[in-house]
């Protein structure tokens, strides 16, 4: 997969070039320090991904974007998180890192950009954009009846898959988003959070008592799943 990056810093160009590296089906052809050069740049070559920040001298990156006519995917690339709702209106877009990137986080937005690939476009499918989720390190934002809703991770307790949906409880209310259990895990850190059950995850800090096969955490009693219950063993602080 042939990639270029687009940053006006050079320190922030060489580490997504280095994370590129980790990743052996990225190909990084080129990499540019404004918009106008990258944009000569593809008049005449086809790629198949952007990282691209969005803060940079006389162009930002959505200008950068409202220039192309058919823009590959693009990652974006920032140290401000305040613009993942605008983000959001883009279907080119695959991903919204925060600058610093770390290398689980960049290859979860790896992981989404190969999904987008090969999604069946002949299938009708609709192509996934930022999806209905944009997750930060701290935090993530949840697509209901179009507006992206914040919600804090260390604030969520529970997570339940409900048919096309799934329920996320949190110390304030509870949201019901037409996700995947398994779309949802992928954004969830691992620090915090483990699927006990093929229908649950739970944040493992929230655990307030443990018996034979089930959880409590606040008034919710969860099963545990034999085959998940060593993974939850483990991750426990046992006296």
């Amino acid at each position: 997969m042939n990639c270029i990056i687009v940053d006006d810093e050079m320190a922030a160009r060489t580490i997504v070039a280095h994370l590129c590296d980790q990743v052996e089906s990225l190909n990084v052809i080129d990499q540019f320090s404004n918009a106008m050069q990258a944009i000569k740049f593809l008049n005449k070559n086809d790629i198949d991904l952007i990282f691209l920040d969005i803060h940079m001298p006389d162009f930002t990156g959505f200008d950068f974007i409202n220039t192309l006519k058919n823009p590959p995917k693009i990652v974006l690339t920032t140290s401000d998180r305040n613009f993942a709702i605008e983000a959001f209106e883009y279907d080119c877009i695959v991903d919204y890192l925060v600058k610093p990137i770390t290398l689980p986080r960049f290859m979860k937005a790896m992981t989404k950009v190969q999904n987008v690939k090969a999604a069946p476009a002949a299938l009708g499918e609709e192509t996934p954009t930022v999806a209905s989720e944009i997750a930060t390190e701290k935090e993530m934002y949840v697509n209901i009846d179009r507006r992206l809703i914040k919600i804090e991770f260390d604030k969520i307790y529970l997570i339940e898959a409900k048919g096309d949906y799934i329920l996320i409880k949190t110390d304030d209310k509870s949201y019901t988003v037409h996700s995947t259990l398994k779309k949802i895990e992928e954004k969830l850190p691992d620090s915090l959070f483990l699927k006990i059950h093929r229908s649950y995850i739970i944040n493992f800090k929230r655990i307030i008592d443990i018996e034979d096969n089930s959880v409590l955490i606040e008034k919710d009693v969860v099963p545990i799943s034999r085959s998940n219950r060593p993974e939850l063993m483990r991750r426990l602080n046992l006296l």
